[in-house]
């Protein structure tokens, strides 16, 4: 590792920020838990978004301001949500049928680690014990298009984008957008393409950091918001 790589890196609020540029005006969302929880408050302005919730919920707002919180209106991470006209509530077996239906046009999830192919891990860590694939499995296999929003290494400064996976895997090649606090990754029929690259960072700093091989785009640039 060289000293370039303890450059700043971008907030989570910012990964966030550029995920909610990929999503469609009117389409249907489902966000995971973490980072993708934030992405609901940077929907560009007139873009209209309908979140999905495994629980039961479609058509949500954002994160609910403070003293606004209704203890039944919450997001996949426990998160008070606003409401807006038009939402709709129905039980949970609907709300899985909508993600095995193919109804769900793109999701947001958080990940351990996604491989070269576009396999997704993120619902267990072994030195933990413990785990719950829960919704993420039917998410990875049923939306139409899975984005990934993560730091791009682990607290150990190892690369959670890898060749291989090593942990339990929730979906097999179903990753097509992984947007971390360093880049922007897209997954091709050639392989993982590096798009966009954090502020004052370069393409070569970024495979230093990265465990599957990058294919530099010729149209790289730095984060776009």
């Amino acid at each position: 590792m060289t000293h370039e790589n303890d450059k700043p890196r971008l907030d989570r609020e910012i990964i966030a920020m550029r995920v909610a540029q990929e999503l469609p005006d009117g389409g249907y969302v489902n966000l995971g838990i973490g980072i993708p929880t934030l992405v609901s408050s940077f929907v560009p302005e007139g873009r209209t978004v309908f979140y999905h919730s495994e629980s039961g919920v479609l058509n949500c707002g954002p994160l609910a301001d403070e003293g606004e919180e209704d203890i039944d209106l919450i997001n996949a991470g426990g998160q008070f949500v606003k409401p807006v006209p038009g939402m709709a509530f129905f039980n949970s077996a609907d709300g899985f049928a909508m993600i095995r239906g193919g109804h769900v046009d793109v999701t947001v999830l958080g990940a351990h680690q996604v491989s070269a192919k576009g396999d997704i891990a993120n619902w267990m860590l072994p030195q933990r014990g413990v785990g719950n694939v829960g919704g993420a499995m039917d998410l990875a296999a049923g939306a139409k298009d899975v984005i990934v929003a993560m730091e791009h290494t682990d607290r150990e400064n190892h690369p959670k984008i890898v060749q291989v996976c090593d942990l339990p895997l929730t979906g097999k090649e179903c990753v097509s957008l992984i947007v971390t606090d360093l880049a922007v990754i897209r997954r091709t029929t050639e392989g993982l393409v590096l798009e966009e690259v954090a502020p004052g960072w370069t393409a070569e700093e970024v495979q230093e950091l990265t465990g599957a091989r990058l294919t530099v785009s010729p149209s790289l640039r730095e984060f776009q918001l």
